[in-house]
């Protein structure tokens, strides 16, 4: 089978489309046969092996698994013997780890199925980025219908979905773009919308009952005074400056000043969860979010996609189609 793979930390240069052995599942994995995949923040990660403590897990001098990407959508080509949710065929999407091929081997907890009513390119942008915005917005902001939730980067591949989401929970949302992507950010469920290159939405304004900030480019004394007296802010991943202990310093901080705060400070590193996808798959299938594709690229160029969402100016997601 054809895959991206990598041996060795660095830019996207170090990425080769090559042949592979087709992996084989375990007693409790699904082989899928990949149609389509999505580019993360998380995958550039991997790549470059940064924040440095990443290595720790992922292997220190050079990567223990050459393969990359997570997001998926195929169709189940074979199953282990303990697999019963799935069978041959079925049309599915998930994660898992080496989704840059052709084939890769998923846990069954990791799947859910396709729904009908979407492309595999629209479901296979779903999992990382929308489970994010929902454990976001869900389990560390407490939403409640009727409050004021801003979304900071609002435009992106978890801001998209967290407007959406934000809106079924039933807040008042808001969504901080740039100029060019404002009627984008309306049109998928914003009430309002602050254009960042006008407008500081820290310098005075409303207040919001929840910050779910992706961008990370205001200070903590910032996004204080744009929250309620109990408002709730919520940090998505992992910040790094390229410094060996990224994020250690930085979280240790805003934990010592969240101990002097009357807002609470929940970052979220969102985790794989199945009761989460199925959650996702109910809502694709009654068209209550609508995953927003900036652009596909064949499974060979996907490092041209790398390189272009580490720009920071991709609409939504990036989706790498695998060709049947």
């Amino acid at each position: 089978m054809k895959a991206i793979i990598y041996t060795e930390y660095g830019s996207p240069d170090v990425l080769r489309f090559t042949d592979a052995a087709r992996p084989v599942p375990k007693d409790d994995q699904v082989l899928v046969k990949i149609r389509a995949a999505a580019i993360n923040p998380l995958d550039w990660h991997f790549l470059r092996g940064t924040p440095h403590l990443l290595r720790l897990i992922i292997g220190w001098r050079r990567p223990k698994n050459p393969g990359l990407g997570v997001d998926l959508a195929g169709e189940v080509e074979a199953v282990g013997k303990n697999v019963t949710r799935f069978r041959p065929g079925d049309a599915v999407f998930g994660m898992c780890r080496g989704a840059l091929a052709e084939y890769a081997c998923a846990a069954e907890r990791s799947l859910a199925p396709k729904p009908a009513n979407v492309t595999f390119e629209q479901a296979a942008a779903v999992t990382v980025a929308a489970i994010s915005a929902l454990q976001g917005l869900r389990d560390k902001g407490r939403v409640q219908p009727g409050q004021r939730v801003l979304i900071n980067g609002a435009a992106g591949g978890v801001g998209t979905f967290a407007v959406q989401l934000a809106r079924w929970l039933g807040a008042e949302v808001t969504g901080v773009c740039s100029t060019r992507n404002a009627d984008l950010v309306r049109s998928i469920g914003a009430h309002h919308v602050v254009d960042y290159t006008r407008e500081d939405f820290t310098q005075g304004g409303p207040r919001f009952d929840l910050i779910l900030d992706m961008i990370g480019n205001h200070s903590l004394a910032g996004l204080r005074r744009a929250l309620t007296a109990k408002g709730v802010l919520v940090p998505v991943g992992a910040p790094d400056s390229g410094g060996w202990l990224e994020p250690l310093p930085g979280m240790i901080g805003s934990g010592i000043a969240a101990l002097f705060m009357s807002q609470s400070l929940r970052p979220l590193l969102a985790r794989l969860s199945g009761p989460d996808l199925v959650v996702l798959q109910e809502l694709l299938q009654t068209g209550k979010i609508i995953p927003v594709i900036d652009r596909s690229y064949p499974l060979r160029e996907a490092p041209d996609a790398i390189r272009y969402l580490e720009t920071g100016r991709a609409r939504g997601k990036i989706v790498i189609t695998v060709p049947g």
